[in-house]
């Protein structure tokens, strides 16, 4: 028999068995608990954390928009808005390394084209490419009346725009409606009637009142009468925009015009694409018209101006006719083309020049420096590209008659280039601090083509990405957070464009992100048609639209209502 603590150790063997084995199960429970737990740590929160924000814009060069130097910093942007600047620890659901590139706010085309076409083809792709979010059209007016505005609007935020759009309503659509192609003055129920038009369109969102007047029936407007319509779109806020009444050796007279409009009407005055296009006046012209606008805002008058950054303008062939021939129509047109006497006449005054009418072929030192581009005609199509001397020659006739033939032709409007402006007077212009950049063109209906005017020019693909190409980095003409400022801040204030222009916390995110280095303007008179390269991305309202030169499919893009809107 065994001694008792021999017995009562064997008895104690098996729970110490059992304790050591529950010790040895605890501490690998604690281990494997930790293992979890510093697991749950490190990996959970990268792969399950919610997105603070939308986009993050990581290690950029911050241009603000306001002129000042650039910034290294994050952009956060949540909800269409901009909501942090500086050092972003949260992250977005798209994260975007901008690493060597410039962070802008989008920029503003200040003198579109894009009425019509936007119903059409909201995407807009032209205009993104060259890094345009916000485009303000409206130099020939609204493509619908002015009670039919507000459809209008509604029409293109149903079917989605990829750009923010907003539009000047015409002087000279009030005009047509109450005094169809007339050339004479209204009387006074006559100009009552166009000012109640006036006022239902700025009601409607209309961003102020539009004139074109080089152009029949908008030439036939006096100053007084355009004194009296513009005191209307001030009421409520408006700006005066022109395209002056001549742009060449009258262009000091256009000016004046345009800013006593301003002062007498009581609202801001904008020129449309100031240029001096008169050959013998390159290198005065230009200095005399800035000097007059700044004296004008020296004593209190709120004008300024946009440009367009080429030597060559381009609209109708039939510019080249004295605006009388116009009145009644073009059907009269047509008419009067077809009498000899007339046609014998017309060609005088081209010589001689003609009262109340911009004589653009002398502006572009005759018939040599106009070259057709769109004949709206299959047969005339061979003469595309060809100057209208070149022309004529071909079909036996003086200029003259080949312009009027060319324009009798068409299957619409026929369109020119007139080369008649010097690089020297971009460059002053663009040194006057209150210019800014309008690309007087309209988006294409698809990338590639003519622009909706039906207008091969440059400007309509390459005009503000040509800003940063030609006039900061190859001429060194402005710095770089000027040339910013030129197509951001500026045209946003000066248009009152609220919460735009600016990266700033709480203003609707519109962004290029573009390598300096690359960037460049690809469209030539030659081959008009060709989109920048070294635009990365395009952000209108906190979406991306543009991402690595191709479109998103995203519209975004809001309606830019005027100050006067009543909702």
């Amino acid at each position: 028999m065994a001694p008792a603590d021999q017995v009562s150790r064997a008895e104690d063997e098996p729970a110490k068995l059992v304790e050591t084995y529950t010790m040895r199960i605890h501490r690998v429970s604690i281990q494997r608990l930790i293992c979890l737990a510093l697991l749950t740590t490190l990996v959970l929160p990268a792969a399950a954390q919610t997105p603070e924000f939308d986009i993050v814009i990581r290690n950029g060069r911050v241009l603000d928009g306001a002129g000042n130097p650039w910034i290294a910093a994050d952009v956060a942007i949540k909800d269409g808005r901009f909501v942090r600047v500086g050092k972003v620890r949260g992250r977005g659901a798209r994260e975007i390394d901008a690493r060597g590139k410039y962070v802008s706010p989008g920029w503003i085309d200040v003198m579109d084209q894009s009425g019509s076409v936007l119903r059409q083809n909201g995407l807009a792709e032209n205009k993104l490419f060259m890094g345009v979010t916000t485009a303000i059209g409206g130099e020939g007016g609204t493509p619908v009346p002015a009670d039919k505005i507000p459809e209008y609007f509604a029409e293109l935020e149903k079917s989605g725009i990829s750009i923010n759009f907003g539009t000047y309503f015409s002087e000279t659509q009030a005009r047509v409606a109450v005094l169809g192609q007339d050339a004479s003055a209204p009387n006074q129920e006559e100009l009552s009637r166009m000012k109640a038009i006036m006022e239902t369109a700025m009601k409607a969102g209309a961003i102020g009142m539009t004139t074109a007047l080089i152009y029949p029936p908008s030439s036939y407007a006096t100053t007084d009468e355009l004194v009296e319509m513009a005191k209307v779109a001030g009421q409520y806020g408006g700006t005066y925009a022109s395209h002056i009444r001549g742009e060449g050796k009258e262009l000091a007279e256009s000016v004046d015009e345009a800013i006593s409009i301003g002062e007498k009407g009581g609202l801001p005055v904008e020129i449309f694409h100031l240029k001096a296009a008169h050959q013998p006046g390159w290198g005065t012209l230009m200095r005399g018209a800035g000097e007059k606008i700044e004296q004008a805002r020296a004593r209190g008058v709120d004008v300024a101006a946009d440009i367009y950054l080429y030597t060559a303008g381009g609209t109708g062939l039939e510019a080249t006719i004295p605006s009388w021939a116009f009145e009644g129509g073009s059907t009269k047109l047509l008419e009067r083309l077809k009498d000899p006497e007339i046609r014998a006449r017309l060609k005088k005054e081209i010589a001689t020049g003609s009262p109340g009418w911009w004589n653009i072929v002398e502006a572009a030192g005759g018939w040599d420096n106009i070259v057709l581009v769109n004949a709206q005609n299959e047969e005339n199509a061979r003469f595309q590209g060809k100057n209208l001397s070149e022309i004529a020659k071909e079909l036996n006739k003086e200029p003259a008659d080949a312009a009027f033939d060319l324009v009798m032709q068409g299957k619409g409007r026929v369109y020119a280039i007139y080369h008649m402006m010097s690089e020297q007077d971009i460059v002053t212009a663009l040194k006057f601090p209150w210019t800014s950049i309008g690309s007087d063109a309209g988006a294409a209906l698809k990338p590639g083509t003519v622009d909706g005017l039906g207008l091969p020019h440059p400007r309509s693909y390459g005009n503000h990405a040509r800003l940063i190409a030609r006039y900061v980095r190859e001429q060194k003409v402005l710095s770089l957070p000027e040339a910013i400022r030129k197509m951001t801040s500026w045209p946003a204030t000066r248009m009152r464009i609220p919460s735009r222009g600016l990266i700033k916390e709480g203003l609707w995110a519109d962004v290029v992100i573009f390598d300096y280095d690359k960037i460049q303007d690809r469209a030539t008179y030659q081959q008009p048609l060709l989109s920048p390269v070294g635009i990365d991305y395009v952000v209108v309202n906190g979406q991306i639209v543009i991402e690595h030169g191709k479109h998103t499919g995203a519209r975004p893009g809001k309606v830019i209502y005027g100050p006067g809107h009543v909702r």
